[in-house]
């Protein structure tokens, strides 16, 4: 069910929402409660601070908006109430990676192989 509310949530924010304060949005994951009735929506967004600001602003004033319409879609017994919170893992993820080839291109070659 998880899966599901993330990839219509998802689906709703990059073709319905029109709020000129979001930026690059990703739906990262969808933590529910047992009793579906919460369901805590991870994005990461992609920008700086400022942007990721307004971004976060504009999903906290359509969360009812969202929450409205992903239930009709989904067409769950119990719509729930969906809070969004930010998920740095994108950002961590290429943070790490430009890390990684910046060592590989600083590190000496090692020439101590021999050749058969």
């Amino acid at each position: 069910m998880s899966e599901q509310i993330r990839i219509t949530v998802a689906e709703i924010l990059q073709r319905d929402l029109k709020d000129p304060r979001l930026g690059l949005v990703t739906c990262t994951r969808v933590s529910l409660t047992r009793d579906l009735r919460y369901a805590k929506v991870y994005v990461s967004v992609l920008g700086d601070e400022d942007e990721r600001k307004r971004t976060m602003e504009g999903l906290v004033r359509a969360t009812g908006y969202v929450r409205k319409l992903a239930s009709s879609r989904l067409a769950l017994r119990v719509s729930p109430e969906i809070e969004f919170v930010f998920d740095p893992s994108i950002e961590y993820s290429i943070r790490l990676e430009t890390l990684i080839e910046e060592t590989k291109k600083n590190s000496p070659v090692d020439d101590t192989e021999e050749d058969d």
